[in-house]
């Protein structure tokens, strides 16, 4: 879906650390700023440990950040308590990585689903509870008489759409997809997909799409966001990144993706990153990629890069890009 220009989202230096004990904190995200238009999908993508998931659940404070500031429609959600939290939390939602681990198994679908329609005293009486219940499971495929079962009954697709109608509830403006598909079989993969783009379409939702698949993020994203150990290093329109990749570590994602057609396949030229990804509670100086990156040099080492427009809304942290 196409956005318009106007900002639903924007993050300014968002940091988000964990104590890990003797004094150490790791730097799960780590001065994140970018903006979310309305209406669109901003796919975020990285190895797993960058800090995507953090970065979700931080921008709609289900952790509380160590610093910075997230506002939706100019209020700012940091600052936000009481009613005015509430308020605001009823215009977000989250869809999570493991629809096994994200339903109360002891809670009948119908439960699980009015849940936040029970909170936010969206419902007008029983009847009606049970009546958009209905609706919504309709709604992302399934029937009326699955409201009356346990999570245990239902396939993982199902899970997930049952995940979906949860987040639905509300009627949010924002959801965070958190690797939505990647406990799922790829049969099933593309139903969720192409569910979360008719919905979207439907209600004009906007989604922060969090995951490891670079082809289906391509897919289904406006504009991609590249994350490395908690920062970002490229963002850009979704065709622009996946066919002009400014940063080595993007370009090493890039080159992993599997190509249908098996001469290319053969001949594609493969980068693969040397080392171990370094650990966020003791990032690499300068540059954070440069232990990895074939091309760093002493300036890496000594100057972090600045994360800057190296072409039209094309942004890179490369020294050299």
């Amino acid at each position: 879906m196409k956005s318009n220009n106007q900002m639903l989202i924007e993050v300014d230096q968002l940091k988000k650390y964990f104590d890990v004990g003797k004094g150490n904190r790791l730097k799960a995200v780590n001065d994140l700023t970018f903006g979310i238009r309305e209406g669109e999908t901003l796919g975020m993508v990285g190895e797993s440990g960058c800090g995507k998931s953090t970065a979700g659940r931080t921008i709609l404070r289900l952790y509380e950040p160590t610093s910075g500031a997230v506002s939706f429609q100019g209020k700012n959600i940091m600052k936000a308590s009481g009613s005015t939290l509430k308020a605001l939390r009823r215009e977000m939602a989250m869809i999570f990585q493991d629809p096994y681990a994200s339903l109360n198994p002891r809670w009948k679908v119908e439960d699980l689903i009015a849940e936040p329609l029970d909170i936010h005293g969206l419902a007008n009486g029983a009847k009606d509870r049970k009546m958009q219940v209905e609706r919504l499971l309709d709604r992302v495929g399934l029937r009326s008489e699955h409201a009356r079962r346990y999570p245990h009954e239902f396939s993982g697709g199902q899970r997930q759409r049952i995940g979906i109608a949860r987040a639905l509830a509300v009627n949010p403006k924002f959801i965070v997809c958190d690797e939505p598909i990647s406990a799922l079989d790829v049969s099933i993969q593309a139903q969720v997909v192409n569910l979360l783009q008719d919905l979207q379409r439907e209600y004009g939702l906007t989604y922060l799409f969090i995951a490891h698949d670079l082809a289906m993020v391509k897919h289904i994203s406006d504009r991609v966001a590249v994350m490395y150990l908690g920062k970002m290093v490229e963002l850009a329109e979704s065709e622009e990144l996946y066919a002009n990749p400014k940063h080595p570590y993007t370009k090493a994602l890039m080159s992993a993706i599997p190509v249908p057609d098996p001469d290319i396949e053969a001949t594609k030229e493969r980068i693969v990153l040397t080392g171990d990804l370094p650990s966020p509670v003791n990032p690499p100086s300068g540059c954070q990629f440069r232990t990895r990156c074939p091309f760093a040099t002493e300036k890496c080492a000594a100057e972090v890069p600045e994360f800057r427009e190296v072409e039209p809304n094309h942004w890179a942290a490369c020294h050299y890009a």
